[in-house]
């Protein structure tokens, strides 16, 4: 059945998933602002780095969380594959965000509570302007919990392997080799979502979407069809 359009959109999912994509090919056709908050702690971590502060120095990282200038921005013409553009510090640190090292690092830097606090107090303060597509890991179950569409959107190990191998290598690492790639997925699955703080999972009412063997045009189809007053042209 047709569901009315919902005001806030949480979008969860592990890495890879392919919820970064589906986050923002939905905001690009409802006109919302899509936030991706993984990107925050990314940026964090990126921080943490440059600044030589070791991501298991908790009183440091949490520093810097309430120090750093963090952004998010829509695409402004840029032509080399990149979903949104990050800013840290007023810098464009996009590409970035993606390398080993922050790979490595993130999910430890995005587990101490603080750090956590202080990032929900600005997701949840996009949240209450209405009209955003929100993207991570806790946003059903933590930062937005009253959101009206829930979507948990996952693939398996394997394939979110190959899918983060084919983005190094598009970024020119060519130096990186798939069994290393997947052993990081598989350990940082097991650390996001057994961790003390706003584990990884579904919230209770989230619909799960599985985009293993799927194109992006399937999976956006499923989405659509959700919605009541969606014209069919506008559909993938």
């Amino acid at each position: 059945m047709p569901m009315p359009l919902p005001d806030t959109i949480a979008i969860d999912g592990p890495a890879a998933s392919g919820k970064t994509t589906v986050g923002l090919l939905l905001a690009r056709r409802l006109g919302y602002l899509c936030l991706d908050t993984g990107s925050m702690y990314r940026a964090l971590t990126l921080a943490a780095i440059r600044r030589h502060v070791r991501p298991d120095d908790e009183a440091g990282i949490v520093r810097l969380a309430h120090e750093c200038d963090l952004d998010v921005m829509p695409l402004a013409g840029e032509t080399d594959g990149r979903l949104y553009t990050v800013l840290l510090d007023g810098e464009d640190v996009t590409w970035e965000l993606r390398l080993p090292v922050v790979d490595a690092y993130v999910s430890q830097v995005s587990t101490y509570p603080e750090v956590r606090a202080e990032m929900v107090r600005r997701q949840r303060a996009f949240g209450r302007r209405g009209g955003v597509v929100m993207i991570g890991r806790d946003i059903g179950t933590v930062v937005l919990p009253e959101a009206a569409l829930k979507l948990y959107v996952t693939a398996s190990a394997e394939e979110r392997a190959q899918r983060r191998l084919v983005d190094r290598r598009r970024q020119g690492h060519y130096d990186d080799d798939y069994e290393t790639i997947l052993a990081d997925v598989v350990r940082r699955d097991h650390h996001d979502s057994s961790r003390q703080h706003s584990p990884m999972r579904p919230a209770a009412d989230a619909l799960q979407i599985d985009t293993t063997g799927r194109t992006v045009e399937e999976v956006m189809d499923q989405i659509m069809a959700l919605f009541n007053g969606i014209p069919s042209q506008e559909r993938a």
